[in-house]
């Protein structure tokens, strides 16, 4: 049997609720929000919520698998077909300059979670670590277009430069950071991109 397009819909309250949450754990920190504060600001029952999360815990790895979607939407739209592999890493390191300028920025959703998740084998965490798995990857594989010799050490240094900036640009001056930041990329992208010789 088919499935409706409401049955595979998530429910509009299902939506309330995790975009409130979002905008509340990315602006105030997991632990310091309960469940009674997001269903109020949802405008929910306590059982909708529950009938859609069975806990704080199944809310926060959504929060998560919400933003790590977003940031995959972001570097999908950053990649141009037929761009160079230094162009496409420029383009996600400009992707990641306007998110630093957006406001209410407050840094890195995952590393803030992870600061407040130091279990490794927290849920939480584990959801951390896949999705900083997935980003230093994709960087890899660009690096390694760009020259196979190096690309690992490479990526983890674009990974290194971009956590700097997002913890610096909620800190100081967003235009300041960003422009280091994209100083820097630019930099290893050069230095990367020249065989040694």
């Amino acid at each position: 049997m088919a499935r409706t397009e409401s049955e595979t819909r998530p429910s509009e309250a299902r939506q309330r609720l995790l975009a409130t949450a979002s905008r509340i754990f990315y602006a105030e920190g997991i632990h310091s929000v309960g469940v009674d504060r997001i269903i109020a600001e949802a405008k929910v029952t306590r059982a909708t919520f529950y009938r859609h999360f069975p806990g704080k815990e199944d809310l926060v790895l959504a929060y998560l698998q919400s933003a790590d979607q977003a940031i995959r939407h972001q570097i999908t739209t950053a990649v141009v077909p037929g761009a160079s592999a230094g162009d496409t890493v420029r383009a996600i390191a400009a992707a990641i300059a306007d998110g630093i300028r957006s406001p209410g920025f407050r840094g890195c959703a995952f590393l803030n979670a992870v600061a407040e998740y130091p279990d490794p084998a927290h849920p939480v965490h584990q959801a951390v670590l896949a999705h900083r798995t997935w980003f230093l990857d994709t960087v890899n594989t660009l690096m390694a277009e760009l020259q196979a010799a190096e690309a690992e050490p490479a990526a983890q240094h674009f990974v290194m430069l971009r956590d700097g900036a997002m913890a610096a640009g909620c800190l100081f001056d967003p235009d300041a950071i960003c422009e280091t930041f994209l100083r820097g990329v630019d930099g290893l992208v050069r230095i990367h991109g020249t065989p040694a010789g």
